[in-house]
């Protein structure tokens, strides 16, 4: 799933800490990082935001339906 324009990441990062399955970013070199994971989540900041205010565009992989359902209503509710 492709996430655009997420402006509040404590916020986004909240949904995934609430995430009960995997959930992991898809770099543009094809590797995953797990989100779950606070390292990744640090490293994923350093090099979006290198020249960015928000996160303009993420394609993620949520394992559960319910995790994706949760990010969708972030997405729709931001």
């Amino acid at each position: 799933m492709k996430l655009t324009n997420i402006k509040d990441t404590e916020a986004f990062f909240k949904v995934i800490d609430n995430c009960t399955g995997t959930v992991e970013l898809v770099t543009g070199e094809g590797d995953r990082l797990n989100l779950k994971s606070k390292l990744s989540q640090f490293v994923s900041l350093a090099n979006i935001f290198k020249a960015e205010e928000s996160i303009p565009e993420l394609e993620i992989i949520a394992y559960e339906p319910e995790d994706a359902k949760k990010l969708l209503e972030f997405m729709i509710n931001q």
